[in-house]
């Protein structure tokens, strides 16, 4: 795939510093890509290496700036702005990474806080007590009442093996303020629940099964979740019983 994006892409796409790097590897515009057996066996080791550096970053982040709020689970996707820098002209690499791993295609418009119109965005890969997500436990996300969003949120739960949404026998993997039948508490908030199975009392907000990787989106935000105010919890476990029925 890269050398198809070398060969097939103007050469002025690219910079001269990556161009260098996909040349020491035989990767040449106008030229076959014919690695022989040893450079075979080098590109598979780098790129398991390559994959595991770049999930132990995007995972497990070490940079404060990283978090919307002090020992929270909540991250932002854009660590240095969409542009992924320290400073100006200046990467951070492990911003960098850890979007790339995650998620393609970036735009200004994705970063920006702009109250009223667009989107905003949060995800967390660890509970409460800073665990790792487990697909085969339960967990219990509470929402707090009157969530500051003009038209609505929601949350999704994606795979952390292929970064896509998580495929299950429910249509779409997500739970949000426009899900019908939407179990409300009585002061307003919600509580979402995930696991291989959910309360049958929950039914209506409930994912399954849960992956190691989840993301919540605002659209149309108000100054409240723009300025941080609104905090949602972190997910706990739950003790909801494995046997209980499946939910539908």
């Amino acid at each position: 795939m890269l050398n198809q994006v070398v060969q097939e892409e103007p050469s002025d796409s690219l910079d001269p510093v990556r161009l260098g790097f996909y040349a020491s590897i035989g990767i040449v515009k106008g030229k076959p890509f014919s690695p022989d057996e040893r450079m075979k066996k080098i590109l598979t080791e780098a790129a398991a290496v390559g994959d595991a550096t770049a999930r132990a970053v995007a995972f497990k982040i070490r940079q404060p700036a990283d978090y919307y709020y002090a020992n929270s689970a909540w991250r932002l996707p854009f660590l240095g702005g969409y542009k992924f820098e320290e400073q100006p002209g200046v990467f951070n690499f492990d911003g960098y990474i850890m979007y790339y791993f995650a998620a393609t295609g970036v735009t200004p418009a994705m970063e920006e806080r702009m109250v009223g119109r667009g989107s905003q965005y949060a995800w967390a890969v660890e509970d409460s007590n800073h665990n790792p997500l487990d697909g085969g436990k339960h967990y219990k996300l509470h929402l707090p009442p009157n969530i500051p969003v003009k038209d609505f949120w929601s949350i999704i739960v994606y795979s952390n093996q292929t970064r896509s949404q998580l495929q299950t026998d429910q249509p779409f993997p997500t739970v949000g303020s426009q899900t019908k039948g939407l179990l409300v508490n009585v002061d307003g908030s919600v509580d979402v629940y995930f696991g291989p199975k959910a309360p049958p009392a929950r039914r209506r907000t409930g994912c399954r099964p849960y992956p190691e990787r989840a993301g919540t989106r605002s659209c149309g935000s108000t100054a409240l979740w723009s300025l941080g105010s609104t905090r949602p919890g972190g997910r706990e476990r739950s003790n909801c019983s494995h046997n209980m029925p499946t939910q539908s």
